[in-house]
């Protein structure tokens, strides 16, 4: 097998990275090493990965994704989200690889009020979005768009790992069965996008070899209030729940938290899209396909 078809995956335990593991393409060898062996607060670690493995492609799936602790721990998120991936395109571009890095819709002060392009500038309101676009930055700096492809995404969740579609099945469960409701934010908007949909956009960047930045999220557009309503409705559906607890409106205001979100974050991805070659699908398609899963799945006491 040649090393083109070689793919070095970080992160492979995160909920993206499990998802991009469970649908390899054919003809590509995956290598997907522990913590012990590349971890990204590590910049040694991140050099002697690629030089040991020589991978066609790095897929970047790791990173300090913690928005509100990242305000406490500016340095270690800065290590991890611009430091990492720094040192892992400094490797790539001595072995003549190329490189995937995900990035997010927090780059983005979300104060525009229309879809950000992929060519507009960033200008993140926290920790957490500076980080990542300073990941975005060092990786393009060493590879060229030629070489790397830097792909934004937004809200991701999955059947796996933390996310807020497995939180808000827990605290569904839980209020509803105490007869209580549950206040959700519903003046911040974008577009959730499920760790499914969202692997297939990442092998589809590698197959097709493109570069520079695109943008990926599920179609569509919804508040985190209007998110946590179609998963009560949708998992009651499919028997995931008895019941789901009524769902009030909060204000950013009415729940603060460290690190400030953008108001506006969707993304505009039209024309990454059409370079991908993938159609999208609608959010709550998404949604009622990871539900599915959860529903088919082998009991697991470690779900919510």
């Amino acid at each position: 097998m040649s090393a083109a078809a070689r793919v070095l995956l970080t992160g492979p335990t995160g909920q993206l990275g499990r998802a991009l593991a469970a649908s390899v393409p054919p003809g590509i060898e995956l290598i997907a090493p522990s913590r012990d062996e590349l971890d990204l607060a590590d910049p040694g670690s991140c050099h002697a990965a690629v030089a040991r493995h020589r991978p066609g492609w790095v897929l970047n799936a790791g990173a300090y994704t913690a928005v509100d602790r990242a305000e406490a721990e500016p340095e270690l998120a800065l290590v991890v989200n611009a430091g990492g991936p720094g040192a892992l395109a400094e490797a790539v571009a001595a072995t003549g690889g190329h490189m995937l890095q995900l990035s997010t819709d927090f780059v983005f002060d979300g104060g525009q009020g229309h879809p950000y392009a992929p060519s507009q500038p960033a200008a993140p309101l926290g920790i957490y979005g500076a980080t990542k676009a300073e990941g975005e930055r060092r990786v393009l700096e060493a590879l060229g768009p030629e070489r790397a492809c830097v792909l934004r995404t937004s809200w991701v969740y999955g059947p796996v790992g933390r996310n807020f579609c497995l939180t808000m099945l827990r605290l569904h469960r839980e209020r509803a069965s105490r007869r209580e409701s549950l206040g959700v934010v519903a003046d911040q908007v974008g577009c959730p996008t499920a760790t499914h949909t969202l692997a297939e956009a990442c092998w589809a960047v590698l197959q097709r070899r493109l570069g520079g930045i695109l943008h990926w999220s599920d179609a569509g557009a919804a508040s985190w209030y209007d998110f946590a309503v179609a998963i009560g409705e949708l998992a009651v559906e499919r028997r995931l729940l008895n019941q789901a607890a009524p769902v009030h409106p909060l204000t950013t205001a009415d729940y603060p938290t460290p690190a400030r979100r953008p108001a506006y974050s969707l993304l505009d991805c039209s024309g990454s899209r059409r370079r991908l070659g993938l159609a999208p699908v609608h959010w709550r398609a998404a949604l009622a396909g990871v539900l599915e899963r959860l529903a088919s799945a082998p009991s697991d006491p470690s779900h919510p």
